[in-house]
């Protein structure tokens, strides 16, 4: 049987088991330490939650070409490959969980912000109180990643980016507590989330004048590319933050730097990004772009590119584009 994900809000069996799996792997550690990882100051164990936070920096400063800015594309954002890396990162992760809680069945909750979009954006929703994720602050001192100070079981944010970013230890090593800076102000945030319409106009957008197999990217295959990717993204249309983007932007604080995945909250939240790519796929077909283009540019990003990603020796777009025998959505949009 396919394991199914389901509503964070609407199935407490699927919320219970996900938090327990992010202690769980918070709590177990890696071969790895910092020092293997090239990060500075002491050198201390890497937990297998932590590791895939240090994946998504990596990738993050991983230029796409090798010789060009990471800012402007990268090997998990601002191009094609952002869907599939990000599938690949919720696979492994849901993986891990499945060991960890011995349960093969297990499947990674999402969280459909767009609801809350079309409610004006509560900061005290559902998703935000104790029994979820609990709220805002620095650091946040409520729900299960309350951070308290004589706590030694409490979630602590042990590996985070810099203002370069790149990999650093929080706390000089010792940690510090979670932060959500929620509904900001531009140009520091975005003071809502995307609602049923913005999902429902990404999901039937195709770009003007291209056959119907580019509509997923087109070129230059970068972030102001035109196309479905570029708008569930979030880069399109210009002059603001959409979908993917705007979500990141409207929780702020440890959502914002390329070490977002230390907010368990990253992970309900790329959830439902998939879910909408999923849906998209079954309605045009499995469709991605770039197939066939030269390298440089774009090695890294093509059909048949190994994904950057710890520990992928087979992993490419390819393979990700249908994960059906992996797990399938209680509701697509």
């Amino acid at each position: 049987m396919v394991p199914v994900r389901k509503n964070v809000l609407s199935d407490e069996s699927s919320l219970n088991e996900f938090l327990t799996g992010v202690f769980l792997l918070k709590k177990e550690l890696t071969r790895y330490t910092t020092k293997a990882f090239g990060i500075p100051g002491p050198s201390n164990p890497v937990s297998t939650y932590d590791v895939l936070v240090i994946a998504h920096i990596g990738a993050t400063n991983l230029a796409i070409p090798r010789n060009g800015d990471p800012s402007l594309r990268n090997a998990a954002h601002r191009g094609p490959v952002f869907l599939p890396w990000h599938r690949l990162m919720l696979i492994s992760l849901e993986g891990n969980m499945r060991r960890v809680l011995d349960n093969p069945e297990f499947a990674l909750p999402y969280w459909d912000w767009s609801v809350d979009g079309d409610n004006s954006s509560p900061i005290d929703a559902q998703i935000w109180t104790d029994a979820y994720m609990g709220g805002q602050g620095v650091p946040v001192t409520d729900g299960p990643f309350g951070y308290y100070e004589h706590d030694l079981d409490r979630f602590t944010v042990r590996i985070e980016s810099d203002v370069d970013g790149k990999p650093v230890q929080a706390g000089g090593g010792d940690g510090r507590g979670l932060e959500r800076k929620f509904a900001r102000k531009p140009p520091d945030g975005w003071a809502t989330l995307p609602d049923s319409a913005d999902v429902k106009a990404t999901l039937g957008y195709t770009p003007p004048g291209i056959n119907p197999e580019d509509r997923y990217d087109t070129l230059d295959f970068s972030a102001g590319s035109d196309g479905f990717r570029g708008r569930l993204e979030g880069w399109l249309p210009e002059g603001r933050p959409w979908m993917h983007n705007q979500v990141h932007q409207w929780i702020g604080g440890d959502m914002d730097p390329s070490s977002s995945p230390n907010d368990p909250v990253f992970y309900l939240h790329h959830c439902n990004v998939d879910r909408i790519w999923e849906s998209w796929m079954q309605q045009y077909s499995r469709l991605y772009a770039p197939t066939t283009a030269p390298d440089p540019p774009y090695g890294g990003e093509r059909i048949d590119d190994i994904l950057n990603f710890p520990g992928s020796q087979q992993f490419t777009p390819r393979y990700m584009l249908d994960v059906s025998r992996r797990y399938t959505y209680d509701h697509l949009p």
